[in-house]
Order: structure tokens, then C-alpha cells, then sequence
């Protein structure tokens, strides 16, 4: 892995400080809006239109880049997203913020699908699920990295508006002074939804459900920690600790799916996340006890991505996997636009623990879908199965692909 990283860490630095960028901007815009007075269904609407945007982005960029090629949609894209991170603390209304969140989430979606083209292109079928492993690892450390830098400056100011800015900027730097020539581009067309339903159901209604639970930690957890009386040191500790957890736990995880049925294992991780969520709810006063709890949640949700998506590739053929790809990336995005307005529609009822309540009883859905599938069907020998490849739910189509390519290696090598 040390040899790989040696070879990529440049793009691996520029996609860092992306992360880093877009998780401050995601967290601040939390904060700032309560201190702004916007109310929680406005702020759901602002966290959710990322998701809109995002969305859009994953179907626009790779004819974008087919056009007029990697580098000019990589610069235009960038500069867009520096331009907005500036404009949110000038233009504070929540109407603004919303179609501000649309681009933003439409320009990072493009910019991963370039940088992570140029990463796939620079790595080999050899190393492919390493570089994928760092590739995710450094995404959660980004994430991580930008809670700490919440405590720098005041929300209420400009500073913490201007420091995502300067890391986009910045991160341009790495990836275009280290790429190699560009790659070609092409992508599939996704499979038809239907087709994939009667493929895997578990696997879309999974995937559906995991959106809703993503975009609301990803959009409405600073919501909620604001909402619950959290001073700004700790809403950063408490959103820290949820990608902690995500990235300690996704491994354990992925080794113990490629040695049992998946479908057992997706409905014991989704009722540990429902548990974790639910005691959230009714213990949530205590800040240890939502340390717990967001360490749990956060360790649970993001692998029950991947667990979903390695489940559904294995009933599906080698040549149908990148197809596959694009669907299950289109119905996470459905789940994740409705997420935070649903959040924050329950949270505007009953309060700040309507946001554990969301979350704990998707996550006890999955876990009761699960356990009727599993009388629907017999699960695949194990040994029939693939090697399971951590992808989070935030990934591009590119990242979505490459993750197909580990899965067939492992089923072939197998």
C-alpha cells in the first residue's frame, strides 16, 4: 500500500483538502443558520438541495468532460465552488443558500468525477482495491480534519467561510501539477431500475433507505447539535466522531461480509445502527453518551453502503456490475434529497431528537427487510461471492465503477 500511495499521494493531497473544504462548508452552514435564525425545515431545505445538485452532477459532468475535456470542467467547476463559499456569509437567506447549495453540490460532484477519473487512470488492476482503500480513507480524514478547524474562527464571522475557499483553491494545485496525460472517459448506461429491483430488492430499497440516513448525518447533523444546546467545540467533536467511526468500523466490517451471508450481516449492523439511534434519541442530553451513539451510527451507515452494493453484485453478471452501478448511485441520490427535508420535518415536531428518530427507524427498516428477505431466497455460497470494496455513500460514478472492478477481480480470484 506504501507503494501505491508513493505513486498517487498528490491526487490523494488535492482530494484531502477537497474534503476538507466541503466538510466545513457542510458543518458551518449547520451553525450559521441557527445563528442566523433560519428554521429547522429551511435548513433541512438548504442541506438537502446539495443532494439536488450533487445529483445532477453525476449525470451532467461526464458529458461535460467528454466535450470540452478533464482540465477546463476541473478549473471551471473549482472556481465556482470557491466563488460560492464566499458568497454564503454575504447573502444569508435561506432561499439564497438553497440554490447556492445546488451549485455547490452539482460543481463538487463534478470535480470528484474528474479528480477521480485521473486516480483511476493513474493506478493498475494490480493495486486498484488498495488505491480504493486509501482513496476512502482519505475522504473520512478530509471530513474529520475540517471538524477541528470549526474552532478557528467565529461562525458568525467570514474567516471560516474564507479557509474551505482557500483549501479548494489550493487543492487544484496536487492534482493538476501531478496528473498524468488525460484519461479517455466514458461511462455506461445505467440499468433500468425495474431491472435492477427484480435483480436485488434488498439491494435498492438498502440503498434508498442508507441515502436518507447519509444526507441526514452529512446535511442536518450540525442541525441538530445546534438545536441541542452544543457549544461549537463540541458540535465539532460530536461530527468528527461520527466519520471516525465510519472509518474504523468499515473494515472489520468488509472482512466479516466476504465470510458469511451478507443479508445476516446488513440486518445485524442496520439494528445495531437502530439501537445506537434510538438511544440517541432518549439519552441525547448526556455528551458522552452522543459520543457513543455518534460513533455507532456513523460506523454502522457508512459500511451498510458498501455491504448493500457488494450484495447486489453478487447476483448480477460481470458485464452488467458498471451498469448496475449507475442505478444504485441514482436511488441513493432519491433517499439523499429527501433525507434532511424529512429530518427536518420531524425535528420541527417533536424537536432536536427527531433526527435520532429518523435515523434509527430507517436503519430498523433495513434490518426487517433484511430478515424477510431471507425467507424469500437462499443467500449465494460464499465462495461464489466477491471481495467486499469500501465505497461511501458520496462517491461518483467513477468511484462507483472502480469499486465493481476490486468486486470482480476478488469474485475471480475466489
Amino acid at each position: 500500500m506504501i507503494k501505491v500511495f508513493a505513486s498517487v499521494w498528490a491526487l490523494l493531497l488535492g482530494m484531502m483538502l477537497l474534503m476538507v473544504g466541503n466538510g466545513l462548508q457542510g458543518t458551518l452552514l449547520g451553525v450559521r443558520g441557527a445563528i442566523e435564525g433560519f428554521s429547522t425545515f429551511q435548513l433541512s431545505l438548504v442541506m438537502s438541495a446539495y443532494f439536488v445538485g450533487f445529483l445532477g452532477g453525476s449525470r451532467l459532468a461526464p458529458e461535460m468532460i467528454r466535450r470540452v475535456g478533464h482540465v477546463r470542467v476541473f478549473a471551471a467547476l473549482g472556481s465556482f465552488i470557491s466563488a460560492t463559499l464566499i458568497l454564503y456569509p454575504t447573502i444569508a437567506d435561506p432561499w439564497a443558500w438553497t440554490g447556492l447549495r445546488v451549485l455547490i453540490g452539482f460543481c463538487f460532484s463534478g470535480v470528484y468525477v474528474t479528480a477521480e477519473s485521473w486516480l483511476n487512470n493513474s493506478v493498475s488492476n494490480a493495486n486498484r482495491g488498495q488505491a480504493l482503500s486509501l482513496y476512502m480513507i482519505v475522504q473520512m480524514v478530509g471530513i474529520v480534519s475540517a471538524q477541528g478547524l470549526l474552532v478557528l474562527g467565529d461562525p458568525s464571522g467570514f474567516v471560516l467561510f474564507i479557509i474551505p475557499s482557500v483549501l479548494v483553491s489550493i487543492s487544484f494545485a496536487p492534482i493538476l501539477l501531478s496528473i498524468s496525460p488525460t484519461p479517455a472517459f466514458d461511462t455506461t448506461k445505467p440499468m433500468s431500475l425495474l431491472a435492477l429491483y427484480r435483480i436485488s430488492p434488498l439491494g435498492c430499497v438498502g440503498i434508498l433507505l442508507m441515502g436518507g440516513v447519509y444526507s441526514a448525518q452529512f446535511g442536518m447533523a450540525a442541525v441538530y447539535a445546534s438545536q441541542a444546546g452544543l457549544s461549537v467545540p463540541q458540535i465539532s467533536l460530536f461530527i468528527a466522531t461520527i466519520y471516525v467511526g465510519a472509518m474504523l468500523l468499515q473494515y472489520p466490517i468488509g472482512w466479516i461480509s466476504d465470510r458469511m451471508d451478507r443479508r445476516l450481516l446488513i440486518l445485524s449492523v442496520a439494528l445495531m445502527g437502530a439501537i445506537s439511534a434510538l438511544a440517541g434519541a432518549l439519552f441525547g442530553s448526556h455528551f458522552m453518551v452522543l459520543l457513543g451513539v455518534a460513533f455507532l451510527v456513523g460506523g454502522t451507515s457508512n459500511p451498510l453502503y458498501s455491504l448493500l452494493t457488494a450484495y447486489t453484485n453478487d447476483f448480477l453478471e460481470p458485464d452488467d456490475m458498471a451498469a448496475a452501478s449507475g442505478g444504485l448511485l441514482f436511488i441513493n441520490g432519491l433517499g439523499a434529497i429527501a433525507g434532511p427535508i424529512v429530518t427536518g420535518w420531524i425535528m420541527g415536531v417533536i424537536g432536536p431528537p427527531g433526527f435520532w428518530l429518523f435515523v434509527g427507524v430507517l436503519m430498523l427498516l433495513l434490518s426487517a427487510y433484511s430478515a424477510w428477505r431471507m425467507t424469500r431466497r437462499p443467500a449465494p455460497a460464499v465462495e461464489d461471492t466477491g471481495s467486499y470494496a469500501p465505497i461511501t455513500p458520496s462517491s461518483s460514478p467513477v468511484m462507483a465503477e472502480v469499486a465493481q472492478e476490486v468486486f470482480i477481480e476478488g469474485r475471480e480470484d475466489g
